[in-house]
């Protein structure tokens, strides 16, 4: 099979596209396959990667054009169209160059943030909105005479959410993000409905009105994107979906 990775760095009048040709052997994931390249091919691809895996979030990319993580996704299944995720299309993924998906792989930065060098991105965007949304635990006893107990239901409804591993999949797969750059994002406003859910949080209702406004659960269009490509589940959208119907219900 044949790897077609996104080039590009500054000076660049535009972005290339360098193509390898990949041994596929059994369990080889798209990180797999960009070592390959790194090693045999160009060792100036620049990437991210940490754990290897799909607990750091740090190698989240376009594969495919569907943002997924590098370490996770394997590439025979990939080919045969087994790992095919069904997003609704926008400027960003819809776009392509001429790519045969049975025989090639197609690896290209996330959506929605600023190319630093080929595959790394500037996440600066991503964690400005999540520190926006204030992402810490605020209980209404800090100093408590005993553990905090949870209800098993309360558990359940919170571990939706708490899975979130920030790789930002889902920012990069936000056709709302595309459009309106000054919206939070899917991961942010997850955040914030996680914490405005957990029982043990103090009474302020305050929570929900931090991202009561244009560019906050408002500016969500429901696309569903941001649950499909979640690499851990969490469903962003249905997070949102409440908050809005609860900040409906109060005016």
């Amino acid at each position: 099979m044949k790897l077609k990775v996104y080039r590009y760095q500054e000076g660049m009048d535009s972005p290339r596209y360098d193509t390898f040709e990949i041994k596929v052997v059994p369990g080889l994931t798209v990180l797999g396959a960009l070592f390959q390249f790194q090693e045999q091919l160009d060792d100036s691809l620049s990437f991210n990667y940490s754990c290897r895996g799909a607990v750091c979030g740090t190698c989240a990319m376009l594969i495919n054009k569907v943002p997924c993580l590098a370490c996770r996704t394997q590439v025979e299944p990939l080919l045969k169209g087994d790992l095919k995720i069904p997003i609704f299309p926008y400027p960003g993924v819809g776009e392509t160059i001429p790519w045969d998906a049975k025989k090639e792989v197609l690896v290209e930065p996330l959506p929605h943030l600023g190319v630093i060098k080929d595959l790394m991105v500037d996440m600066d965007k991503f964690f400005d909105y999540y520190r926006f949304i204030q992402p810490v635990f605020k209980p209404s006893d800090l100093n408590p005479e005993k553990e905090r107990l949870m209800d098993p239901e309360d558990v359940k409804k919170l571990e939706e959410y708490t899975s979130c591993i920030l790789c930002a999949a889902c920012f990069g797969a936000c056709p709302v993000e595309g459009q309106n750059p000054e919206y939070l994002g899917p991961a942010a406003l997850a955040k914030l409905y996680r914490f405005h859910i957990d029982p043990r949080e103090g009474e302020d209702k305050s929570r929900l009105k931090v991202a009561d406004i244009p560019s906050g659960w408002w500016a969500c269009d429901s696309y569903g994107n941001c649950r499909k490509v979640c690499p851990k589940g969490v469903p962003p959208i249905k997070g949102i979906e409440k908050a809005v119907d609860e900040l409906k219900r109060e005016k």
